[in-house]
């Protein structure tokens, strides 16, 4: 069984893109796709509190990838529910870059 295998769901990380501009001149916030039908697996973890700068935060889930272009300010849409990227770790194999194992929260 490869890891492949184990990867059932499909999801879309999206990244900030800069949107128009506000009444104050300054460019609104927007989501373009970035991944879209990306291969993962999504579980349920219970509740892992992460410091991200000086606030703590709890990841609710943890999405594995494949070895792809991920970082902390994407976020994922799986199923119809929104996530919030807070981790991602790069898991290595003896040579190199195996798989990313990402800790989400609920986009609220």
């Amino acid at each position: 069984m490869s890891f492949a295998t184990l990867l059932i769901n499909l999801c879309t990380t999206q990244r900030n893109t800069p949107g128009a501009q506000d009444a104050y001149g300054q460019p609104t916030a927007g989501w373009a796709n970035h991944l879209v039908d990306e291969s993962c697996r999504i579980m349920g973890t219970s509740g892992r509190e992460i410091k991200v700068g000086a606030e703590v935060v709890v990841a609710d889930y943890k999405l594995f990838l494949a070895d792809v272009d991920v970082t902390e300010q994407d976020r994922v849409v799986l199923g119809g529910i929104t996530y919030e990227m807070i981790l991602v770790q790069r898991i290595q194999n003896g040579t190199g870059g195996h798989h990313r194992e990402c800790y989400l929260r609920v986009v609220r």
